[in-house]
C-alpha cells in the first residue's frame, strides 16, 4: 500500500499538485500582507501542504472554539464555498472514470477542508473519508 500511495502522490503531483500547492501558498502569502488576514493565510498553508501530499493523509474536521467558529463563518461567505465546490465538481468528474477514483477521493477531502479550514486536522494516516465522531 505504502507504494501504491507514494505512486499516487507523484502522479498527483505531475498533473497538478505542484501547481495547485503554489497557487495555495501565493493566496496564503497575499492573505498575510495584513495583520488580520494571518489566520486565514495559516489556512491556505495548511491547504497547500495537503495539495502537495495528499495519499496516506486524512483529514479530520475538529471541534473548534468561538474563533473558530467566527473564522469558518467568514470563511464560508467569503470564499469556502466556492472552493469546497470547485473540488466537489472535480472529484465528481474524475469518478466518472475508473483510473480517476483514487483522485476524486482527493478531491472530497479537499472539498471537506475547503469548506471547514479551522479547526479541521491533516493527519498523516492511510483512509477513507472519516466524520467527527460524535461526542
Amino acid at each position: 500500500m505504502v507504494v501504491l500511495r507514494f505512486i499516487g502522490n507523484i502522479i498527483w503531483l505531475i498533473f497538478g499538485g505542484i501547481i495547485g500547492a503554489l497557487l495555495w501558498s501565493i493566496a496564503g502569502v497575499l492573505v498575510c500582507l495584513t495583520i488580520i488576514g494571518i489566520p486565514f493565510g495559516l489556512q491556505f498553508f495548511k491547504i497547500a501542504g495537503f495539495v502537495l501530499w495528499p495519499f496516506g493523509r486524512d483529514v479530520e474536521l475538529g471541534s473548534f472554539g468561538v474563533g473558530g467558529l467566527i473564522g469558518n463563518i467568514l470563511w464560508i461567505l467569503l470564499l469556502g464555498w466556492e472552493l469546497s465546490l470547485a473540488h466537489l465538481t472535480i472529484g465528481v468528474a474524475l469518478c466518472l472514470t475508473i483510473i480517476g477514483i483514487p483522485f476524486g477521493l482527493q478531491h472530497f477531502k479537499l472539498a471537506m477542508l475547503a469548506i471547514l479550514p479551522f479547526g479541521a486536522k491533516v493527519l498523516n494516516r492511510p483512509g477513507i473519508l472519516k466524520a467527527p465522531a460524535p461526542s
